[in-house]
């Protein structure tokens, strides 16, 4: 009984200290962390997270901004790719799909702050 409690305190920890990450993160960040999320469970092999994790960055597509609505349409189509070829097991596809788009948007960021 007293280790089960145990666990229990030590995963609110675990999540306290997540959430408060990911609520002092800025969007850059957040993405980031989208694609970290899914790549790893890409290489897991975990076709519902990974997808999951995908939605998220379809989720958070700009279409309404005139500047925008050129690169997120070719995002959500890279999106909708990954989650194809997710379904169809081709996880090294996606990975190396995922793994170039997360180091552009890190590229990018690093531009717009210089």
């Amino acid at each position: 009984m007293y280790y089960s409690n145990m666990a229990n305190v030590q995963k609110n920890k675990v999540n306290q200290y997540l959430l408060k990450e990911i609520l002092d993160a800025t969007p850059e960040q957040i993405i980031i962390k989208i694609y970290d999320f899914a790549i790893l469970h890409c290489v897991k092999k975990d076709l519902h997270k990974t997808n999951k994790a995908i939605q998220e960055l379809i989720n958070a597509l700009r279409f309404d901004d005139e500047q925008a609505r050129e690169i997120s349409v070719g995002l959500f189509r890279l999106y909708q790719y990954c989650q194809d070829q997710m379904r169809q097991q081709n996880y090294e596809v996606v990975q190396k799909i995922l793994t170039e788009l997360r180091d552009t948007w890190i590229e990018a960021f690093k531009n717009k702050k210089a």
